[in-house]
């Protein structure tokens, strides 16, 4: 096991040098975001990350939560560090302040975020389901139900969930058969009575909050078939008395917990509603327009799930590098005994596991601006604009930043050798963990087809060139840092015209071969991350010279910023090529091949 110390001097240069926190600190709804501020919170998260949070982990792999009376119990501690969390102001960072929230920049909850994840992935799936939950409440929950429930959500007081997937309907959802029912309140109001089951609800049920705040989809009787006939409900575990405090239990139960590959101490339910007299259900926004409601909880969500990849990636790294320093095994020619971080092939691992992981990192982190000034801009053109690179990032986020961490954790198993296969070493926990991500909230192939279909071929490939207007802008400035980084732009550049070339065949093949784009998007998927990855390796780079001129230069840091961008031009860019190769290729040798010649 080793400890986690955040990287909190990496987090520091990505959200300066990368993220630009300086223009989302001049935005009108940022400017008390002070420097001192964003130091603060920063030191502030890693110590209740490091002390609290990240010494549970392993235990709650072991243990895992469990399902007592009907109930279910978190795993040892967390229900201590979730208090500590909310007591600390943590849960409403980021959100507005008339709902209670501090208002502070998606930019700077960002690293804080990452830091919970890599303390203790299962530990922070709670607040991160309870954040989707709050967008769309706040985005389309009436003035009735933000008054009584939002507050006590951005606070922590209460959690929240997603509810979409069923027995028979998991990335299918038009197939939904929970159903709700209108009926007339007390008090002469609309509710609905909800019956039905629902899996994979993670943090479904807990003692952790005084009330549980389900979000759910489900079709109101005589509503259309498809998914243009689902609805959103808020359901609470436990119905509201008179004074807006938690009273009657809801007919809202788990039935079961899901035994797991990973992510033991995060309570994966199923949920049953109205076993009784039927659910309480309340309605967020219009009937049958619930997918349009869920995707606002959604595209958070596919954000948060990429962060998860680049924590889970940074606390794998860290346990990588900690035992590759210390593990001795063989001699050099004079006799003397060597660490395995001394052989070349386990110092490849290493700067793969530490390249991908900080390309992520600036992913995620420059990603979370360009929300900042999509929502908060004061030019519309800009926010436009920004809302256009976030669109088109997001897939890219959560494909490619989730994909990258099967490999990383992977790598850290490699690494230990045998005692990677013996979970006492923990690095078997972080490979197990991370393998959720590539599936939920949409997997890497639906993730690609929105890239592919969605993002490229429906504005005809507009804000991809965007994007690589601004990667030959960086390859401009790696021209003028002369011959030291001379070989990382030529990767760069290499990289973004294999990028040009899938897309332009992407858009010449789409009206000829309906088949191109499926047999494509993944490769094309995990191309844009490696290049989006490579160009922001780059700018690190070209900014850690820029301020190694410094009087006060940090140059140890400064330096390996440098050498990794450059390991990352040499080893994973030319991946592009690989990726374009398999996207140019014929989509019938993936669909000539018969069902029963598979």
């Amino acid at each position: 096991m080793t400890v986690y110390a955040a990287p909190i001097k990496d987090m520091h240069f990505v959200l300066s040098h990368i993220a630009n926190m300086q223009s989302v600190q001049e935005l009108q709804a940022y400017q008390e975001a002070s420097q001192d501020i964003v130091n603060a919170v920063v030191e502030e998260a890693a110590r209740l990350a490091e002390t609290q949070i990240a010494p549970l982990n392993s235990g709650a792999d072991a243990a895992g939560a469990q399902l007592v009376d009907g109930s279910v119990k978190p795993s040892p501690g967390f229900t201590d560090a979730y208090n500590s969390y909310v007591e600390g102001g943590w849960a409403s960072l980021s959100y507005a302040p008339e709902y209670g929230g501090q208002g502070l920049p998606d930019l700077l909850a960002a690293p804080v975020e990452e830091m919970w994840h890599t303390a203790s992935l299962a530990f922070a799936l709670c607040p991160m389901l309870t954040a989707s939950a709050v967008l769309a409440l706040s985005k389309h929950g009436n003035d009735s139900l933000k008054e009584q429930y939002l507050e006590k959500m951005v606070t922590g007081e209460w959690a929240g969930t997603m509810h979409l997937t069923e027995p028979q309907a998991g990335t299918d959802l038009a197939s939904i058969k929970t159903r709700a029912v209108p009926e007339t309140a007390a008090d002469g109001s609309q509710q609905y009575r909800m019956y039905g089951q629902k899996i994979f609800i993670t943090w479904g049920d807990h003692d952790m909050t005084d009330n549980v705040v389900h979000m759910v989809l489900a079709r109101v009787d005589g509503a259309p078939e498809g998914i243009h006939g689902l609805s959103l409900f808020l359901v609470p575990k436990f119905l509201l008395d008179d004074n807006g405090k938690p009273g009657t239990r809801n007919d809202v139960h788990p039935l079961s917990l899901e035994h797991k590959l990973g992510i033991h101490g995060s309570p994966t339910c199923v949920m049953s509603f109205g076993d009784n007299d039927g659910a309480v259900a309340y309605l967020v926004g219009e009937e049958n327009q619930g997918i349009r409601c869920m995707f606002t909880m959604m595209n958070k969500a596919r954000l948060e799930v990429g962060l998860q990849g680049l924590a889970i990636s940074e606390r794998a790294y860290q346990q990588g590098r900690a035992y590759a320093m210390d593990r001795v095994q063989g001699s050099n020619a004079q006799g003397e005994k060597l660490r395995i971080v001394e052989f070349a092939d386990v110092r490849r691992m290493l700067l793969l596991m530490k390249s991908q992981t900080e390309a992520m990192r600036a992913m995620v982190y420059l990603t979370a601006a360009e929300i900042d000034k999509a929502n908060h801009g004061e030019d519309p053109q800009a926010r436009a604009e920004a809302q256009a690179r976030v669109d088109l990032l997001i897939p890219v986020v959560k494909g490619w930043c989730t994909e990258t961490s099967q490999e990383v954790t992977s790598l850290n198993v490699q690494v230990h050798g045998g005692m990677g296969f013996i979970e006492e070493t923990g690095a078997a926990q972080h490979y197990r963990d991370a393998r959720i991500l590539t599936i939920y909230e949409g997997t890497t192939g639906i993730q690609a087809g929105d890239f592919v279909k969605r993002k490229l071929l429906r504005d005809n490939g507009s804000a991809m060139t965007s994007l690589l207007q601004d990667i030959a802008s960086t390859e401009a400035e790696l021209t003028e840092s002369g011959d030291a980084l001379a070989a990382v732009r030529t990767a760069l550049a290499e990289g973004r015209e294999t990028l040009q070339a899938s897309v332009d065949h992407l858009i010449q093949q789409a009206g000829s071969d309906a088949d191109h784009h499926g047999a494509a998007s993944f490769n094309m998927l995990m191309q844009a991350g490696v290049v989006v990855g490579g160009w922001l390796m780059a700018k690190a780079a070209v900014a850690a010279q820029r301020d190694l001129a410094g009087a006060d230069a940090d140059r140890d840091f400064l330096e390996a910023k440098i050498k990794t961008a450059q390991f990352y031009a040499a080893h994973v860019l030319p991946r592009a090529e690989s990726y374009k190769r398999i996207a140019l290729a014929p989509s019938d040798v993936v669909m000539a091949i018969q069902e029963e010649q598979l």
